[in-house]
């Protein structure tokens, strides 16, 4: 592509605002040119406003050091020099739908990183190799706002990814009872080890919303677009535990399912490694080759080994197993701030423009 397109991040100074800055660095086809949050931040340069607090393992982008961070409530302003923008403001609920609707109807589409659109009806939901048919939704969303080319899309939550992936993979065999436990890195509350030090050599039993996201977000990943609106699956049933464990990066589940139809361990595994979606096809800039990886040894997926999996976008997946009460169970791990988040969102946003969904003002 000769001409990039123009980004803007909102909330770019937080957690995920810095990891879609360290995704977009050197992007084929995006550049960041914008970057926006609170009215704190706003005035100072990128490199000012983050201070100390730059979370990533790779050093700062050299490109957005010297970009002067814009008041992220000022609409107009910060939508007038950027074809799109990505959102992972840190704001309430009410507060995220109203900014981000009004992005959207500067006619500048909104690639979110947040949940408050996760249950608006008009508002695509997608996992690109999962669900690419639910941005048809786009254009009923576009009347609603009175939009041309505005409008949002959203990725779903961080601790789904593990696990609704393979399920999708094995649709063809039923799935309709899934019990699933995830262990979830401290990075996906926005934290690290030095701003979370009671979380050393320790296990916390909940995270608010955390339970109710993981058990219906992916029956609206399967459900389908009736009267401009996306209506959800209503199989498989699912039942969550969400428990915050002592791990930088990386979200963990065991899984265990339940199948109308009886499948064979290798007719599962092969479902898996040959799993693919759009994003393979077209071959998009952040797309993992090999999006489902099965591991045969008994000690994996692991963190440390398996986190990094097609550069954080691809599912590790292991121990896959009959089971004495279920029909099998299995292991997954996939990376809570790339695929789960922030990579997930730019995936998105790769397959939104090959599509024709966003295009230079």
């Amino acid at each position: 592509m000769s001409q990039k397109l123009k980004v803007g991040v909102l909330g770019a100074t937080g957690m995920v605002g810095q990891r879609f800055i360290s995704l977009l660095e050197n992007h084929p086809w995006f550049e960041v040119v914008t970057l926006a949050a609170s009215p704190r931040s706003a005035g100072k340069t990128y490199e000012e406003a983050v201070g100390g607090r730059w979370k990533m393992t790779t050093p700062m982008p050299e490109a957005v050091k010297n970009i002067v961070v814009m008041n992220v409530n000022e609409v107009e302003k910060v939508a007038s020099g950027v074809d799109f923008v990505f959102s992972a403001v840190d704001m309430s609920k009410d507060e995220i739908k109203a900014i981000e609707e009004a992005y959207a109807k500067t006619e500048t589409p909104v690639v979110s990183n947040n949940s408050a659109h996760r249950w608006t009806p008009d508002v695509p939901m997608v996992v690109p190799e999962i669900n690419p048919e639910h941005f048809e939704v786009i254009k009923f969303q576009k009347e609603r706002l009175g939009t041309t080319r505005g409008f949002v899309a959203v990725k779903p939550n961080c601790s789904i990814q593990s696990y609704a992936p393979v399920l999708t993979a094995w649709k063809e065999f039923e799935p309709y009872e899934v019990v699933a436990t995830t262990y979830q890195a401290i990075s996906g509350a926005g934290k690290t080890f030095k701003d979370w030090p009671e979380m050393v050599e320790n296990i916390i039993p909940y995270i608010g919303g955390e339970e109710e996201k993981s058990e219906q977000e992916p029956l609206r990943l399967w459900g389908n677009i009736e009267d401009g609106v996306i209506k959800k699956a209503a199989s498989p049933v699912i039942t969550c535990q969400c428990i915050r464990v002592p791990v930088l990066n990386g979200h963990t589940a065991a899984v265990f399912v339940k199948f109308k139809k009886q499948p064979t361990k290798e007719q599962l595994i092969e479902k898996l490694v040959n799993f693919k979606g759009l994003p393979q096809e077209l071959e998009l800039p952040s797309a993992p080759k090999q999006f489902i990886q099965y591991l045969e040894e008994d000690n994996r997926p692991q963190v440390t080994a398996d986190v990094d999996f097609e550069n954080g976008m691809g599912v590790s997946v292991g121990r896959l197993r009959e089971d004495t009460v279920y029909d099998y169970k299995f292991v997954g791990l996939s990376h809570n701030t790339v695929r789960g988040a922030a990579g997930g969102a730019v995936l998105c946003a790769e397959l939104l423009k090959a599509q024709g969904y966003i295009q230079a003002k």
